[in-house]
């Protein structure tokens, strides 16, 4: 697993990090609100470019769970009650629920949104990296 920090985008009232090694470009982010999340800008992430509530929402379809938020004294992101598993056919298992995964190095990371290598080839284990066939050509998997 990739021990480089996600990247922190703080806002007046929401902080949203990303984590580069994780993204898998599904594009949620970009499509869902282009005045926060837009690749041709620097910083691409504007987390003051929209209120609090709609930043909270876009990030929840984030289906490699790159992109986190924190609401200024609010609480941390719900997970998604009951815990689902999807198989992307060629792709990750998408998991979003409470998730305590097991890395490679002992530790536990505590997620709510996960894509997890399913050929084993990532280098960035136990997430999937994208950089196998295994993972879909069409990137727009959700």
């Amino acid at each position: 697993m990739t021990d480089t920090p996600a990247k922190v985008y703080e806002g007046k009232n929401v902080t949203v990090t990303f984590d580069a090694h994780r993204c898998l470009h599904s594009g949620e982010c970009v499509r869902g609100l282009p005045p926060v999340f837009d690749t041709a800008r620097r910083p691409w992430v504007d987390p003051d470019g929209a209120s609090p509530e709609e930043i909270a929402d876009v990030v929840s379809r984030c289906p490699s769970g790159a992109l986190h938020y924190t609401v200024t004294g609010g609480a941390p992101e719900d997970p998604q009650h009951p815990t689902t598993i999807t198989a992307v056919p060629g792709g990750p298992l998408v998991i979003r629920g409470h998730l305590v995964l097991r890395t490679p190095d002992g530790k536990h990371a505590h997620e709510t949104r996960a894509a997890l290598c399913r050929c084993g080839h990532s280098g960035n284990q136990p997430y999937c990296d994208g950089s196998n066939a295994c993972l879909l050509e069409d990137k727009n998997w959700k």
